[in-house]
């Protein structure tokens, strides 16, 4: 059998900060099959971007990798050299950034960008490769695309601007996209319009895809399964539909009780009580057990990654009733 496309194990990305350590992903691990989502959640500070940044060696100093695997279809991308990464990058592995001006040069038009993407991993000639520009101009919902592969970046939008950048992702329908919060700027309908190229490009072509969200209800129609960060862990994994419906670890509870439409009309907002910890100083054992009001004493010890259910993952000692006898 071949290996997973993608395989996590206990990842460590730390930044050597004067003020001190900075553990920005912690002991992170999880696999990533053919062709299949995984949703990437939690709040912000919580280690998803580096994570995704991790996995393309994007870390820029006073980051590095301290730790673990990072095992691309059974090759491992930690410590390879930069000329090997940057095959890869672009090719086999693309990111999505928040930003689209982290991909898009500013001074250059669209057309020769989408051109030389192109042609630095295919051997095709320019019209092809300006061929395949347009084409991926249209899928993610770009009306005149030759007019627009003439255009320069400040002429677009920012939705228009991140629906480019989306679009050079997807040149060599690679075997791995990370896209982190891709859609944030975009309207309902175009956001829609691209999961359901995403969900399209995964079933078809076999693309993994981790999709790196703070927003639960894109994740709930969009991934096969999903991993909730917190203060640099994971700290709950699994399916995605048994995960939403009967979370196993309190912080999990709460994000999904924090969502605004599973609020009753006139009742406050449900929220977590409290602030993410720093990541300079975390508290030791459960970094969650200041804001969980399931707390002991024995949360002062670091809570193991235990499966309280078959496939189901959880960092708690006490993990929700609910689930267990669901």
């Amino acid at each position: 059998m071949s290996p997973p496309t993608l395989q996590v194990r206990n990842l460590r990305t730390h930044f050597f900060t004067r003020a001190g350590v900075v553990k920005a992903v912690d002991d992170v691990s999880f696999t990533l099959g053919r062709g299949r989502v995984l949703g990437l959640v939690g709040e912000s500070g919580s280690g998803k971007s580096v994570t995704g940044f991790s996995i393309l060696g994007l870390v820029d100093a006073p980051g590095r990798i301290t730790g673990g695997q990072i095992l691309f279809q059974g090759q491992d991308l930690v410590g390879l050299p930069e000329e090997a990464m940057r095959k890869l990058r672009g090719n086999r592995i693309a990111m999505i950034f928040q930003d689209p001006m982290m991909t898009l040069n500013p001074v250059l038009r669209i057309d020769t960008q989408m051109i030389e993407t192109v042609q630095a991993h295919a051997r095709v000639s320019r019209e092809e490769a300006r061929q395949r520009a347009r084409d991926a101009l249209g899928q993610v919902g770009i009306p005149s695309p030759d007019e627009r592969l003439r255009a320069y970046p400040h002429q677009f939008s920012g939705g228009m601007r991140q629906r480019v950048a989306i679009a050079i992702a997807l040149l060599h329908r690679p075997d791995l996209i990370v896209a982190d919060e891709p859609t944030t700027a975009l309207d309902v309908t175009i956001q829609g319009q691209i999961l359901a190229e995403a969900q399209k490009l995964c079933a078809e072509s076999g693309t993994a895809l981790i999709w790196i969200t703070h927003d639960l209800t894109v994740v709930a129609g969009l991934a096969d399964d999903i991993a909730v960060m917190y203060a640099g862990k994971v700290v709950e994994q699994g399916p995605v539909g048994p995960v939403l419906d009967a979370p196993l670890h309190p912080y999990t509870l709460g994000l999904i009780g924090s969502v605004p439409s599973r609020n009753r009309r006139g009742e406050p907002l449900r929220q977590i009580p409290g602030m993410t910890p720093s990541l300079l100083n975390l508290p030791p054992g459960c970094a969650f057990r200041a804001r969980c009001p399931r707390a002991e004493a024995r949360c002062a010890e670091p809570p193991p990654m235990a499966e309280p259910l078959p496939g189901r993952l959880a960092r708690c000692i006490h993990p929700h009733g609910e689930a267990l006898a669901a």
